[in-house]
């Protein structure tokens, strides 16, 4: 990390010093040198984040204007290393170490080739005491990618969508569904720059990107958003298919991403079962929680579960894990990491974590219970079993029409098949299955928990998630929408403060740099719930809490910590020494609830 800061601030300096012009060149520059000058300032990567201004006012009102400032330019970039979980139920950190350092080896081959000279990349046991597991894996930028540009001739392009290019950033290929509008003339083999289509203000004073899927681009100022590109170009690639196939096809790979402006090693189905990438307050968040071996652990809102299976590895996979989540397709992704992970501590279920505790004294049989009957049906049961001839009933029906629809296949060959499914087709390519459309498999359903049934309690709560990086937009979060976060986040929390057991372990997390869902729900929750006191953590290496309180012109306030409390929560700055994603974490003890 240290490295990455000082090839940054060389990279500065050589920016700086080759902007230096005599008096002379300044009065008079030649023709090559304004259009080297031009095609330097568009063809780099200098984004600027867009916010809402009552947000953009909101946090430099929390955080103070020069530290957002330097927020909203770190959120932008991504950060230049890999952490890597090692299972260590199946592996060793020093085997994976060796592993990554042979793929090391053969890359760098490559981009010596590529590149000429470049740096050496490391890879780092972590130091935190406790996390001997935790390996980084360096990587670098920004760099200046050499675009071929020539005066009147600009290079051939192409413009992916905002999500395909954070994707990119982070060491991703360039998938045909990112793709939205391309030089004109491409073939297979075309070297193409790479430049993102970022949301701009439209007539209705909302957001969009106002790109129609398939433009020809000239790369002349003519050309629609033309001048909206500048500073927005993420590397170049090579095409694995002309312009045509690109946008008449709906899945494959599009460009061959050659050079970057960030270079991370990917990890891409690389040593399956031994390692996780996860980052690294994540990791710190299961820790954090301390669970042991032989409790009974509830990660509510579990999905995907990198969370889960970090708290099922720390306790050796010795004890119970139950993972919920609200969705079907998000529920089977935590049955399958597990899995791929040899982990059998873990039970998931389909389960609201709004509607977590049992109600109206509804008879119930907990997950452990129905795990000692020692028969199929009593695991596949739910939590609670009111409902379970209906759960038969859906998966029958589900399986049914799982039937029908392969015998209309069956009929459906070779028959006409309309736009408007066509269409249907390529929408769920390119954004994957709906709540409604299931990817197979079944799952169980619950009906909630009993009250203080659980040892611990991890709550990583769904958020605005504005510390995920790089982020390249962020206007379409409002005042009122990261305050509705909030108001869900609160009911979360009552949901789960009830599920622990006096004398247990509840912990909050976020990955958003909003202290109205951080420091204001730790605010709810010790003026709510006097039995709850926040607890030191261990590893401790985020920053302090926000103290204080926020006030707004129309008579909005909320508070925020106390003195003395700032300490006892971790709040990682993106902008920080550590590099890591923007995150929250609080640690509550449970006393006696009576």
């Amino acid at each position: 990390m240290k490295g990455a800061r000082v090839l940054l601030r060389a990279i500065n300096r050589n920016r700086s010093f080759s902007s230096r012009t005599t008096p002379s060149q300044s009065q008079s520059p030649s023709q090559s040198q304004i259009l080297l000058m031009d095609s330097s300032e568009r063809y780099c990567y200098n984004p600027t984040l867009r916010w809402n201004p009552q947000v953009e006012e909101y946090f430099t009102n929390a955080y103070g204007a020069e530290v957002f400032s330097r927020i909203s330019k770190a959120l932008t970039r991504p950060s230049c290393y890999s952490c890597i979980r090692v299972n260590t139920l199946n592996t060793t950190t020093e085997a994976v170490i060796e592993k990554i350092l042979e793929i090391q080896c053969e890359k760098r081959l490559q981009d010596t080739v590529k590149h000429g000279d470049v740096e050496s990349l490391s890879v780092l046991k972590c130091q935190i005491p406790g996390l001997d597991y935790v390996v980084f894996v360096k990587g670098s930028g920004p760099h200046d990618i050499q675009y071929d540009y020539q005066q009147d001739r600009p290079p051939k392009e192409i413009i992916v969508s905002r999500k395909c290019a954070e994707a990119v950033l982070r060491g991703a290929q360039v998938y045909v569904p990112g793709i939205l509008a391309c030089s004109a003339h491409v073939e297979k083999g075309d070297v193409v720059a790479v430049s993102v289509g970022v949301e701009q203000p439209s007539r209705d004073n909302g957001w969009a990107i106002g790109i129609t899927r398939g433009i020809v681009l000239q790369g002349l100022k003519t050309d629609p958003h033309y001048l909206e590109r500048d500073g927005l170009y993420i590397g170049q690639g090579m095409t694995t298919m002309s312009r045509a196939g690109i946008f008449r096809g709906l899945s494959g790979l599009g460009v061959d991403m050659t050079d970057r402006v960030f270079r991370l090693t990917s990890f891409n189905d690389v040593m399956k079962g031994d390692i996780f990438l996860q980052n690294l307050p994540s990791i710190i968040t299961a820790h954090v929680l301390d669970p042991q071996e032989g409790e009974r652990i509830l990660d509510m809102c579990a999905a995907p579960g990198g969370k889960t299976t970090a708290i099922a590895s720390i306790m050796k996979d010795k004890g119970e894990v139950i993972a919920v989540d609200r969705s079907h397709n998000k529920v089977l992704e935590i049955h399958n990491l597990a899995a791929e992970l040899g982990l059998t501590s873990i039970k998931a279920y389909k389960l609201d974590a709004l509607k977590a505790v049992c109600e109206n004294n509804v008879m119930t049989q907990s997950c452990s219970q129905s795990q000692s009957q020692g028969s199929e049906e009593a695991e596949s049961m739910s939590c609670v079993t009111k409902d379970l001839p209906i759960l038969e009933k859906v998966n029958n029906n589900n399986n049914n029409n799982n039937n029908n629809i392969r015998e209309d296949e069956g009929m459906k060959v070779g028959c006409y098949k309309s736009k408007a499914e066509e269409r249907k087709e390529r929408r769920r390519m390119k954004n994957g299955p709906g709540r409604n459309q299931s990817t197979g498999g079944r799952v169980d359903k619950c009906e909630g928990f009993l009250p203080n049934s659980f040892d611990r309690v991890l709550l990583d709560a769904p958020c605005s998630a504005l510390g995920l990086r790089p982020r390249l937009f962020a206007g379409e979060d409002t005042v009122e929408s990261l305050r509705r976060h909030g108001k869900y986040q609160k009911r979360l929390f009552d949901q789960a403060v009830q599920l622990v057991r006096p004398g247990g372990v509840l912990v909050y997390s976020t990955c958003t740099i909003n202290p109205g869902e951080n420091e204001a729900l730790v605010r709810y929750a010790l003026d709510t719930y006097k039995f709850l006191s926040l607890a030191r953590q261990d590893p401790r290496i985020g920053g302090p809490g926000l103290i204080g309180r926020y006030e707004s012109s129309n008579g909005y306030s909320e508070e925020w910590l106390r003195a003395g409390e700032e300490d006892l929560v971790q709040r990682f700055d993106p902008s920080g020494p550590h590099d890591t994603i923007g995150f929250f974490i609080a640690k509550f003890t449970v006393g006696p609830k009576d």
